[in-house]
């Protein structure tokens, strides 16, 4: 029976660990992850993970990459910021993101606007319609795990702007109130494309507004893989005038820095 109480029995304590695999973890290399859902080619994979509720995880992912956010059992709540990976004092606007659109709502073809007025990433699929881009996290937890994630690229808490929340939703009242509206639901997915290389942070935690006690969290699933970006003849540049500046500010700056 080995012992952690030696430097030995530690080190064959841990090598015994290997191969071990639990519901909350990434799957190295993502090409393993078992049972890709439609639409997810496991060749194409560049990261797969279940985050547990109260988890948080983060990566940075090139230009054009599609990244599929899955509500799982139907009470994950997936807080989310993006930055630019090249110059992460470039990052998610959501104020700009709602009002130059002049939509509250997160849903297809918005697209996820920077403080630069470029489109850091774009919604392309969204089964659920239960978003909300108004509260973000404020929680001590929903801080605190941000912190953690983005210390992982070098930023530290005063890095950390307003974040959008996927997959529990909230209603703008006629008197400017805002009410919960809980989930659509469990296996619910949405899929963003990624219009710069972006660092990506998740932070999977109730919502501020959500009033039950003791808010159950249950796990969320992140699965991305290889495509392309949005070109002029992609529908989301069109989706609205304000948009396509937006994408013709990021093709602007892509041009100019050699990356398109």
């Amino acid at each position: 029976m080995s012992t952690t109480s030696t430097t030995y029995g530690a080190r064959d304590h841990a090598r015994a660990q290997a191969g071990t695999v639990t519901e909350a973890m990434p799957a190295i290399p993502a090409s393993t992850w078992p049972d890709p859902p439609p639409g997810i080619d496991p060749a194409k994979l560049v990261w797969a993970e279940t985050v547990a509720g109260g988890g948080y995880t983060h990566k940075v992912l090139a230009r054009g990459t599609e990244l599929r956010l899955t509500d799982v059992e139907g009470d994950a709540c997936a807080h989310v910021l993006l930055y630019n990976a090249d110059q992460p004092w470039e990052r998610l606007n959501v104020a700009d993101t709602v009002k130059v659109q002049w939509n509250a709502y997160l849903g297809e073809a918005i697209a996820l606007l920077s403080d630069q007025a470029r489109v850091l990433a774009t919604v392309v699929t969204d089964e659920s319609g239960k978003h909300d881009a108004l509260c973000g996290t404020s929680t001590v937890n929903g801080v605190t795990l941000f912190t953690l994630a983005a210390a992982k690229h070098g930023l530290t808490p005063r890095d950390l702007p307003p974040s959008l929340s996927f997959f529990q939703g909230v209603h703008v009242e006629t008197d400017g109130g805002l009410t919960f509206t809980g989930s659509a639901g469990p296996g619910k997915s949405v899929v963003l494309r990624t219009e710069l290389p972006v660092i990506v942070l998740i932070a999977n935690v109730p919502h501020p507004l959500d009033p039950r006690p003791d808010s159950p969290i249950t796990p969320l699933r992140v699965l991305a893989q290889r495509s392309a970006p949005s070109t002029p003849d992609s529908p989301e540049w069109t989706a609205s005038p304000e948009a396509q500046r937006a994408f013709e500010n990021t093709a602007d700056y892509l041009t100019a820095r050699g990356l398109a």
